[in-house]
């Protein structure tokens, strides 16, 4: 959040200081082609008010002018690559909530199934918990009116809300004859971006989903139950970051700097040189110097690779998996005001501590490990990654695409998560990237689901 701020600060700064300037005779100072490029820029201005008019006036239909001028916004930034968007001022609280990972509501993970929505879990200690929805029901209805004919986000819409509000669900359940009714009443609810459990009695294992305003607190806290729990003979930590599409930039550079005493962890290079920051890590490892082992795959994208990243080049943790999705690029949130929404703009390319540009690359583990696919998933198990999307940002060399991204939902298949045990049981070694305690200092988004 940083980040978002001190580039809206700095872009407002630059509205100032710009507006100061184009009220100077420019004129005098400006070049015959600089001049001949302004002219041109506006010639092509007046041609979108050309059309811009002759479609309102013309068009079969009375058109909307705010859907036209959107229209027209998101047009003009989704060519410019496929990270760069309009947000109207919906989808724009929206992305806040997603970012904030917290939000009024009823404390449940669904998904649709055959046009209904089906309950994936309840959260713990959540009104939907309290009133004992489970995993399975089947929601047909919300406050009286039938859910077939919603999409997924209308209903999420429907079931958040402010807290303390009340809704009705009717739930079908299996073995029940007679459909449930249950009212609830909205709370405030935090999303778990990060799971934790015990593995083979000694190691502790972490998955992180998404990157939002409660990862960094969320795997503080893991790691010190964990600890607690395991004791003495707590041989490591396995940080899961398969298939997590990323997040916030800030949250990223504070969970690696959990494992991290010092050193560089992302650097960030907009279109000028003066632009470039870095940002590096603080004394105090969270995990006391124990080895680490990162899962990554094709799915694993963004501030999921400035994570796994910083801890390859560092020789913190050894990086298990496939390579990840390969986005290498940073977005700012830029709001336009009330009511109108949010840019979403690509302003910076990020780089790992070691200097890499992993944009259209993606990072590539340490020991690669293919997972046994099922035949009927393995036309719908690998990710394209960001070098098969059209207008991506270009990267100097060999560009990569393509990954396994599919994860064994039973953790006894998972040849991974098996191979990571082996490491820190000492069983198995990697050659090239043995886990360090401390590190090397001189390194530096399945079914759609949601919470409501």
């Amino acid at each position: 959040m940083m980040r978002k701020t001190s580039v809206i600060l700095l872009s407002a700064a630059t509205g100032a200081a710009l507006t100061l300037f184009v009220t100077q005779p420019r004129a005098v100072f400006m070049g015959s082609s600089a001049r001949a490029a302004t002219a041109d820029t506006y010639r092509q201005l007046n041609l979108f008010g050309d059309v811009f008019e002759r479609v309102r006036s013309d068009y079969v239909e009375k058109p909307d002018d705010t859907k036209l001028i959107e229209s027209a916004i998101s047009g003009m930034l989704t060519g410019l690559d496929p990270h760069s968007s309009y947000m109207d001022a919906k989808s724009f609280r929206d992305m806040q909530v997603q970012t904030r990972g917290e939000f009024g509501g009823l404390g449940i993970e669904v998904t649709m199934e055959d046009g209904l929505i089906k309950v994936v879990s309840p959260i713990d200690d959540t009104p939907a918990s309290r009133a004992g929805v489970m995993a399975n029901d089947i929601i047909t209805n919300l406050d009286d009116e039938a859910v077939q004919g919603l999409t997924l986000n209308q209903a999420v819409e429907k079931m958040r809300g402010p807290v303390n509000t009340k809704i009705k669900l009717k739930i079908i359940r299996k073995g029940q004859d007679n459909p449930i009714d249950v009212t609830l009443v909205r709370d405030n609810i935090r999303v778990r971006s990060v799971r934790a459990r015990v593995e083979q009695d000694d190691i502790a294992y972490i998955r992180i989903t998404t990157f939002n305003e409660q990862t960094t607190e969320g795997l503080k806290r893991e790691v010190t139950n964990l600890s607690n729990q395991i004791g003495d003979k707590l041989k490591g930590y396995i940080i899961d970051l398969r298939n997590n599409p990323g997040g916030l930039l800030e949250e990223a550079v504070t969970v690696s700097d959990s494992f991290l005493e010092k050193g560089e962890i992302v650097s960030t290079r907009g279109r000028n040189a003066e632009e470039t920051q870095r940002r590096t890590a603080h004394a105090g490892d969270l995990t006391k110097g124990k080895p680490v082992i990162v899962l990554v795959n094709g799915g694993s994208a963004s501030a999921s690779e400035i994570v796994a990243g910083a801890l390859q080049d560092h020789k913190r943790a050894t990086i298990v998996g496939t390579r990840s999705f390969g986005k290498g690029s940073v977005q700012t949130i830029i709001p336009l005001g009330s009511g109108n929404g949010a840019l979403r703009l690509t302003t910076a390319r990020y780089y790992t501590p070691s200097g890499k540009s992993i944009q259209a690359k993606g990072i590539v583990p340490d020991i690669e490990v293919l997972q046994d696919v099922p035949d009927e998933l393995k036309a719908r198990t690998d990710t394209k990654g960001e070098a098969s999307l059209r207008g991506h940002l270009k990267n100097d060399g060999d560009e990569k695409t393509g990954s396994q991204s599919y994860v064994p939902p039973d953790a006894k298949d998972d040849k991974a998560l098996k191979l990571a045990g082996d490491l820190l049981h000492g069983i198995k070694n990697s050659a090239s990237a043995a886990p360090t305690p401390g590190g090397d200092t001189k390194a530096t988004t399945d079914k759609p689901k949601a919470a409501n």
